[in-house]
């Protein structure tokens, strides 16, 4: 299960960094007129789409590949335990093609949702962050707050 979990973490992360990209301000701007929570965030979001892409893509990706890669190894140490007459080549071939289809698999389904609904997908997350900046979370610089005003 926190295999999956892990894995799900990288698939929503990879859909928020293509509907950056593949998003548009204008929808944003007239929520932002009517006071939608999360409409200015998304469109932060879009705004930096290069580099929102660049962390949920790419960074966020990579270690949540080493992660679930790192937690198929463990994984098989606990089934190598358990069933010693495994195949250890075989047992690490099967690991990593599981861990491969699931996550390219989910990102490739995941790109087409992103592509299609990138707004509803935006302002959900720009509701998150929203919601996260009420409580006290920063996410945009103290010099780009000081330009509003």
């Amino acid at each position: 299960m926190l295999l999956l979990f892990i894995i799900l973490i990288g698939v929503i992360f990879d859909i928020l960094g293509v509907s950056a990209a593949a998003g548009e301000e204008a929808p944003f701007h007239a929520m932002a007129s009517n006071r939608v929570p999360g409409a200015k965030q998304a469109i932060w979001l879009v705004r930096h789409a290069d580099g929102v892409s660049t962390v949920c893509n790419d960074l966020i990706g990579d270690v949540v590949g080493t992660l679930s890669g790192a937690l198929g190894v463990a994984i098989l140490l606990q089934l190598r335990g358990s069933a010693p007459k495994l195949s250890e080549a075989l047992a690490n071939t099967l690991m990593v093609a599981l861990i491969a289809a699931i996550t390219v698999g989910g990102k490739a389904l995941g790109k087409n949702v992103a592509i299609s609904k990138s707004t509803t997908i935006l302002l959900v997350a720009g509701k998150i962050l929203y919601s996260m900046e009420k409580i006290g979370a920063r996410f945009r610089s103290q010099a780009a707050k000081n330009k509003k005003r």
